[in-house]
């Protein structure tokens, strides 16, 4: 039991550290924390001339900002876990902090803490940001009912949770730190414009979507479309559905594909350091 307490009361005291040191790094938090904002007001500056964007004739329709604010969302939980980790414990490994953690009382269990904490608290600062800067500076309204922040509230929590894991997990890729950004940025960016972040999903080829639908992303901006879309926008999912049941089963999948790969592939040094 006291081991146990120990190992939270360390993981808690690491998500302020881990929390700090991601502030001061001024590359991460552009990249990560600021991009998602700065894109969805040059999506909203460049396309509103086009028009309100209608799931069909005769329906209520949406801003341009309005309609790419859930995709936006739910990018920012991948950058937030997936980018900002993966490329940070693969530097941590290449400059040896790792090396140097592992010769230390600090435990993996920790250690994971303190990094999944550090996602939690700037991806919700983050999240809030880009919602206040709709809200006030772009003029997109935001939803009214408690059942849609509600759902907003799992679809956050389970997002960001897999995002972190699967993270940790994709830091074993890179051979290096210095190659981590070269690795990740791809794999990041392609998921983003095949999952109806940067394009309407629904006009993305079949075989596209299909592919999309294997990895969380799509998953992601799909539960986020639910909660700041009308209801009309639903015909235009691969399903014609919101699917919000389907959105929850793929996110715990891929949290425990996460869960699992981070535990078998985590070292404090590579093996073939």
């Amino acid at each position: 039991m006291s081991t146990t307490l120990n190992t939270t009361t360390v993981g808690a005291s690491r998500i302020g550290y881990e929390t700090r040191s991601y502030f001061r790094s001024p590359d991460a938090v552009f990249f990560t924390f600021l991009f998602p904002v700065i894109m969805l007001g040059i999506f909203t500056a460049a396309f509103s001339s086009s028009g309100e964007i209608q799931p069909g004739p005769g329906t209520e329709g949406v801003s341009v900002g309005a309609y790419y604010l859930p995709g936006m969302l739910a990018a920012g939980l991948l950058l937030s876990g997936v980018q900002n980790l993966a490329v940070e414990i693969a530097g941590e490994k290449s400059n040896g902090t790792l090396k140097r953690l592992g010769g230390t009382p600090l435990s993996p269990v920790s250690y994971f803490m303190g990094k999944i904490g550090q996602v939690f608290v700037t991806g919700a600062l983050q999240a809030a940001l880009l919602l206040l800067v709709a809200a006030t500076v772009l003029g997109i309204a935001l939803p009214t009912t408690l059942e849609a922040w509600l759902t907003f509230a799992w679809v956050f929590v389970l997002g960001i949770t897999t995002s972190a894991l699967l993270g940790i997990a994709l830091s074993a890729l890179p051979r290096s730190g210095k190659s981590a950004t070269a690795v990740v940025i791809p794999i990041v960016l392609i998921l983003q414009f095949i999952s109806g972040v940067y394009l309407q999903f629904s006009q993305l080829p079949e075989w596209m979507q299909n592919i999309a639908s294997i990895f969380p992303l799509k998953w992601m901006a799909q539960g986020m479309r639910a909660v700041f879309l009308p209801d009309d926008f639903k015909v235009m999912e691969q399903n014609g559905e919101w699917d919000l049941g389907l959105v929850a089963i793929v996110l715990v999948a891929w949290l425990v594909v996460g869960l699992i790969v981070s535990r078998v592939t985590f070292r404090w040094i590579r093996r073939d350091a």
